[in-house]
């Protein structure tokens, strides 16, 4: 899907603080590809279709409560975004690939860390990344709730027919967030040249991180293509990639 033909940045909130964190770094990717940020709150259960069912009075409000509480975390950030908000009814990751359909990105928060009974990602989130039809961003936050630190922007440059995309939107993220971004492989002159003013690592394959290097360096963005997104899910033991601690750490998703 063409970015400049997409309506807006999507963000799944449901009321926890890692849905208002995803809302806040998904700030700057609504300013730069000036669109609006389009907040959604979801009702009703998994299984069901989106649009179905009619919600509670209780449900809606909980859902304004939580819409409200988000918009108020954007408008605090002071970088002014057009925001819309929209509480939707059915399964929540269905009704999320349904919005990703006209979408430039859709993001989604979660503190959880590690391997649980349904997976590293939970259902919605796992979903998403499987099954969207635009970008998908999950943003981890700490277990307290606090946002996790930027460290280093993390790509693997590889022979993936829609590699060439998945280092652009690498380079634009570390150019967007001020960050290094580590490219795993040995194939990057060319990207240098045309990012600049974006600090590039190189590491072989396998190396991850550069002797020395500190924890404020941790890996917490990985940006990766198509093909990590339909496996993501069925991970089922950590650090099968070449980028470090994937996917425990926030995971851009690139589709063309």
């Amino acid at each position: 899907m063409d970015e400049l033909d997409s309506k807006s940045v999507v963000v799944g909130i449901n009321g926890s603080q890692a849905a208002v964190n995803a809302a806040k770094w998904a700030v700057e990717e609504a300013r730069s590809r000036q669109l609006p940020l389009r907040l959604v709150y979801v009702v009703g259960g998994h299984g069901a279709e989106p649009g179905s069912g009619t919600a509670s009075e209780w449900e809606v409000e909980r859902g304004e409560t939580a819409l409200s509480q988000a918009e108020h975390a954007v408008a605090s950030s002071g970088k002014p975004v057009e925001v819309e908000t929209a509480i939707l009814s059915g399964d929540p990751a269905q009704v999320l690939i349904h919005e990703s359909q006209d979408a430039a990105l859709v993001c989604v928060g979660t503190a959880r860390r590690g391997w649980a009974a349904d997976g590293l990602l939970g259902p919605t989130a796992a979903g998403l990344v499987a099954q969207a039809r635009c970008p998908v961003a999950v943003i981890r936050s700490n277990p307290n709730g606090s946002p996790t630190q930027l460290g280093v922007i993390a790509v693997v440059l590889n022979d993936d027919p829609d590699n060439d995309e998945v280092v652009h939107r690498a380079m634009e993220e570390g150019r967007l967030r001020h960050a290094t971004v580590r490219q795993i492989d040995r194939r990057l002159n060319s990207w240098v040249r045309r990012y600049p003013d974006v600090p590039v690592q190189t590491v072989a394959a396998g190396a991850g991180t550069k002797p020395g290097e500190s924890h404020g360096a941790a890996i917490e963005l990985a940006v990766v293509g198509g093909a990590d997104g339909e496996q993501i899910a069925g991970l089922t033991t950590p650090n099968c990639h070449p980028i470090v601690g994937y996917p425990d750490c926030s995971v851009l998703v690139v589709r063309q």
